[in-house]
């Protein structure tokens, strides 16, 4: 074991006797453990945010920007070291590990330039009325295993300013950064106000049915999103859940084709196709599909995977053995199907890979297609009617994002006015941004994180009314 990392609990190290083990993706191996967080941790933490929260609901709102923007600094100075831990313990390469940070940090910085003023709704001889968003309280924030850094600064970012209090909990899989993160903030953050705590499944819905905690912030799944859902009922807990996606691609005759594949295919491979708005599937116009499928096999074949600390490597591993055999299902079944695959190369020994995978027109109702994979496969199926298509997109449950490929901006736009999702990007991807709401319709969640309606997810409007004497 090469780390030994503790929770963070009232600003103070707490460790455990239970371990939790952590695993290398690109190798399998457990390099690792850290603690596995109980009961008694959970009321430690949901305890200290308590006894922090009045104190911090009532520190000035810039100074609130302020901490939320030195965390920022602190992603920053330590980027380096972070970086590694997270390529090591997710399987993404360095670069892209460097990546995430970069954006972490630029995610507090932004998010800390946003306020929420009182909005004053009447004022006139008779009455004044005005509402302000007041903090929920104590927050537990659950973040996943794909952007295990970035996804636990949007809620660090959002539920402090907004001046409540948080208990955060990474992944199981990703653990350590993030704890090294609590870490690295215990100097920074007044003792209380963040708390870090590590742990296996069963921590999650401790922390879902806690009644000391009054919102959940989740990341995951749709499935275990609608577990959390029920298990918060019990008190009714606000929630905002970011669940998964079967983003739909849609890409017109009048592209740039070896331009658009470049950009299609980073929008599906990016992370190994572990993101929740990567392109799940394209549909490609009849005119230029042969073409498509040229371009994006040359793609396939040509991009190194491999262990994201060894340089050249542009694509790292599946994080965790469960989501492995999930992928691999999925190409098992259309191989069974007789669909055409297309494949790259990946390591055939130890680690967790599963090559880049085309599947060339697979049936619209075939798992592929249906599900969600989250990995390095993207089936690509053709169309050659605006209605029929955009109708074929909006068939899933889920409606995170949608992605549009055309010369035509007037085109792009009718198009995304009819997709049924959060999100739709025209001649780009995954362009999200810390000043703009992102959520997901359907199965893909409950609210919105992000902007000023993200902060105002953290909050409850109070709404204040004085009846005045006439003059």
């Amino acid at each position: 074991m090469t780390e030994k990392l503790t929770l963070t609990i009232g600003g103070k190290p707490v460790d455990t006797k239970a371990r939790l083990e952590v695993r290398n993706p690109a190798s399998g191996d457990v390099f690792a453990d850290v603690p596995d967080a109980g009961r008694a941790e959970l009321d430690q933490a949901v305890a200290a945010a308590r006894a922090a929260f009045a104190g911090w609901r009532d520190t000035p709102w810039a100074e609130r920007q302020a901490l939320v923007s030195r965390i920022g600094d602190v992603l920053k100075e330590n980027a380096e070291e972070l970086a590694r831990m997270l390529t090591r313990e997710q399987g993404k390469p360095t670069a892209q590990a460097l990546g995430e940070l970069s954006g972490a940090a630029g995610w507090c910085k932004a998010t800390a330039s946003l306020d929420l003023p009182d909005r004053v709704i009447e004022d006139n001889d008779s009455r004044y009325c005005v509402t302000r968003y007041e903090p929920i309280g104590i927050v537990g924030g659950i973040s996943p295993w794909n952007f295990p850094v970035l996804l636990s600064t949007w809620k660090i970012a959002a539920a402090l300013v907004t001046g409540n209090t948080l208990v955060l909990k990474p992944s199981p899989f990703t653990p350590m950064t993030v704890l090294r993160l609590g870490e690295l903030l215990r100097d920074v953050v007044p003792p209380g106000v963040l708390n870090v705590i590590s742990g296996g499944d069963a921590l999650g819905p401790m922390m879902t049915e806690h009644p000391g905690i009054g919102k959940i912030s989740f990341t995951g799944s749709s499935a275990t999103g609608r577990k959390v859902m029920a298990s918060a009922a019990g008190n009714l807990k606000r929630l905002t859940l970011e669940l998964g996606g079967n983003d739909a691609a849609i890409v017109f005759p009048d592209v740039d084709v070896e331009a658009t594949a470049k950009k299609l295919f980073w929008s599906a491979f990016s992370n190994s196709g572990q993101v929740c708005i990567a392109t799940k599937r394209a549909y490609v116009h009849d005119d230029i599909f042969e073409p498509m499928v040229s371009a994006l096999t040359a793609l396939v074949r040509s991009t190194p995977m491999g262990d994201g600390s060894q340089q050249g490597n542009a694509l790292g591993p599946i994080q965790n053995q469960p989501q492995l055999e999930r992928v691999r299902e999925l190409v098992d079944a259309s191989q069974q199907a007789g669909d055409t695959l297309v494949q790259g190369k990946a390591p055939a020994d130890g680690g967790y890979f599963v090559p880049l995978t085309l599947v060339v027109e697979p049936q619209e109702d075939s798992p592929i297609v249906v599900k969600e994979q989250f990995g390095p496969v993207l089936p690509l199926l053709r169309f050659s009617d605006e209605d029929d298509v955009v109708a074929r997109a909006n068939r899933s449950d889920m409606g995170l994002a949608a992605t549009v490929w055309t010369a035509d901006e007037d085109r792009g736009l009718r198009i995304a006015g009819k997709l049924e999702t959060g999100s739709v990007w025209i001649n780009e991807s995954m362009a999200i941004s810390p000043l703009a709401p992102f959520g997901g319709r359907k199965q893909s969640g409950v609210g919105v994180e992000n902007g000023i309606e993200g902060l105002m997810a953290y909050t409850e409007p109070k709404t204040i009314s004085i009846k005045r004497s006439p003059p």
